[in-house]
């Protein structure tokens, strides 16, 4: 009675289900996929009973029957079986399968002898289990007890360290690899490259990629998410391409990585060559990789394209649903996103946090202030989901946007959250937008102390000024700046033109068809002026005389990629346009006037949004 006392329900399980436990082997051999309720034997041997009960345990680790498993575990105290060591590890993983990590750890505490397949177990489900930080101590403890390690038991405290970011631990567990002979083992080797990527250490990822021997195609995978995970998609792509040259089988991982890469860099032709490879792969039915796919032609500006691949699934999960609301908010379709948003619960699908984000930034990109306040509260009182940190954000970039800036300062003052250095950021932009300077400097303050080397926030600061007239303000805005050493992100537009990419900034003159592309340019403004175009120089906030400004304007890098996309594409072909930063009003008003004057359709994608200009209008209605 004193061991059943230590796991909380184990006599009353046991009670419940002992008809359980008087087990034949050779019933469940001849009857693999029988239910427990069918390998009731009498009269068993003591050897066809230990093995009936350790099949149970397998049943219910498999399973995830944390009941039933309690149930097994009182029937083996009862017989004397719990200081059995085979019997105790397999209790201890059925417990980590249940995700009942304290009974698991209790059975371990109680081992009299621990082979070093029970360290590994309960080391691995601390790990899973979200106890990183008591796997890496456990780990700990079994070298002071002198038990040899092996490639499982340093891959799982790897896990745990990346879970943590523990990047002191990483290299201590790195080093200790070497010194056991085991950096050369594939699963070690894995987990160190994955723990080294999700730290932002990629370079140190790469040297261990690049140093193994032998790698399988989880390591191939894991290599390609690290890079997706560091903004690094090129290389993920060139990752990619030594995939196919290696004859390396595919899996969802690597498929899903390469279309997030091609997403990052907004690279349409390449996305969809991965498309055609996972159509041959056998994965257009895999959730994961759909919805990666879905992502990447939206980002790509290819709405269209996103929902045909959308309509083509089957059964939808509601990654699928999350995934299309998102890329139609993102292209303010906010009308289709509102459709879809109601479509799904017809379909009894419930909207969980991710799908209520999406929605929200529908309503944000289109003023939609009234829809936002409805859906920010259907949330919790009709499907009970709390309101998270980015929820609160899309109702500060709500209210921000359509100017009730005392509204969205209200919210980030009431909220149950630390203030993110985002919400600060799109109140600093809203204030910009709404020529609102006290509450600027009030949003500014706080990103200075939570950012202080983004030298975006001190250019937005110093534009407001400028927006205000406030000179001397900027010009100790931008000698701050300069003062600091920030490095001050540049504007820069991109066009993919038959496989290859051309970037263009403001002034450019390294472009091999930079002169021809001037000429072009100059020719369309003068047709646009014809048509009351004005450069609109208030959007330039240099404190320079007006012809300057105007020259500024005039060669912007989204206006110089668009000639060069009017230069090299057919009539038929929309010209996409990728930008790094914001698009300016000035810019706005010329690719809408082109889009009607040329009859082209012209999409760019900035830091926010999509814009779709076609036949003289935005798809934003002038509200972004």
């Amino acid at each position: 009675m004193k061991n059943l006392r230590r796991y909380r329900g184990l006599q009353v399980d046991f009670g419940l289900h002992y008809r359980y436990f008087s087990v034949s082997a050779n019933v469940r051999a001849q009857s693999p996929n029988a239910e427990p309720e069918d390998l009731v034997h009498e009269g068993t041997s003591d050897t066809t009973h230990v093995s009936g009960l350790h099949k149970l345990l397998q049943l219910f680790a498999r399973t995830r029957a944390p009941i039933e498993g309690k149930a097994c575990h009182a029937k083996i105290i009862h017989v004397g079986l719990q200081a059995d060591t085979l019997t105790s590890n397999m209790l201890i993983n059925m417990y980590s399968k249940c995700g009942l990590v304290d009974c698991a750890r209790a059975v371990f505490d109680e081992m009299a002898e621990r082979s070093l397949v029970s360290w590994n177990t309960m080391i691995g489900s601390l790990a899973q289990n979200g106890e990183e930080q008591e796997a890496l101590c456990l780990f700990v403890e079994m070298q002071r007890k002198g038990t040899p390690s092996s490639e499982f038991t340093l891959s799982s405290v790897l896990c745990a360290c990346a879970a943590k970011c523990a990047v002191f631990e990483c290299k201590q567990l790195h080093a200790f690899a070497i010194k056991a002979a085991m950096d050369s083992n594939v699963f070690v080797g894995t987990a160190l490259l994955d723990v080294y990527a999700k730290c932002s250490m990629i370079k140190d990822a790469s040297f261990v990629f690049e140093c193994m021997p032998e790698r399988s195609d989880v390591t191939w995978s894991s290599m390609m998410a690290g890079y997706v995970q560091n903004d690094l998609h090129e290389e993920a792509l060139v990752l990619f391409h030594r995939t196919q040259m290696s004859g390396l089988e595919y899996n969802q991982f690597t498929i899903s990585s390469t279309i997030c890469a091609c997403a990052g860099l907004a690279a349409l032709i390449e996305g969809k060559q991965v498309h055609g490879v996972l159509c041959k792969a056998g994965f257009e039915s895999n959730i994961y990789v759909v919805s990666s796919l879905i992502d990447m032609y939206a980002k790509c500006g290819c709405i269209r394209e996103a929902y045909i691949v959308f309509q083509g699934v089957d059964e939808r999960s509601i990654v699928l649903w999350n995934a299309m609301i998102a890329g139609f908010a993102r292209h303010a379709h906010s009308m289709e996103a509102m459709i879809l948003f109601e479509k799904m619960q017809q379909m009894d699908i419930s909207p969980n946090e991710v799908t209520y984000i999406a929605v929200l930034n529908a309503c944000s990109h289109m003023g939609l202030v009234e829809k936002g306040h409805k859906y920010f509260h259907l949330m919790m009182r009709e499907h009970k989901v709390s309101p998270n940190v980015f929820h609160y954000s899309c109702m500060v970039d709500i209210f921000g946007r359509a100017g009730l800036l005392r509204e969205a300062y209200n919210m980030i003052e009431k909220m149950p959250f630390d203030v993110t250095a985002s919400m600060w950021g799109s109140l600093l932009s809203s204030c910009r937008i709404h020529r609102n300077l006290d509450l600027a400097e009030v949003a500014a303050k706080h990103l200075f102390e939570m950012e202080p080397n983004n030298a975006g926030n001190h250019v937005l600061l110093s534009n407001i000024y400028a927006v205000n007239k406030k000179w001397e303000e900027v010009a100790l805005a931008r000698k701050l700046l300069k003062e600091s050493y920030v490095k001050k992100e540049r504007g820069k537009s991109w066009i993919e033109i038959k496989d290859k990419v051309h970037s263009f900034m403001v002034g450019e003159r390294n472009h091999p068809q930079i002169a021809e592309i001037y000429s072009k340019l100059d020719d369309l403004i003068a047709k646009l002026e014809k048509m009351d175009y004005k450069a609109e120089t208030e959007h330039d906030l240099h404190f320079v005389e007006e012809s300057r400004k105007q020259q500024l304007l005039r060669h912007h890098s989204e206006k110089l990629a668009l000639i060069f996309g009017l230069m090299c594409l057919p009539q038929n072909v929309p010209i996409r346009i990728m930008k790094n930063l914001r698009i300016c009003g000035d810019c706005h008003s010329f690719m809408k006037l082109t889009s009607n004057i040329t009859e082209r359709e012209i999409i760019v994608r900035d830091t926010n949004r999509f814009h779709h200009f076609k036949d003289g209008y935005c798809s934003c209605g002038d509200f972004w």
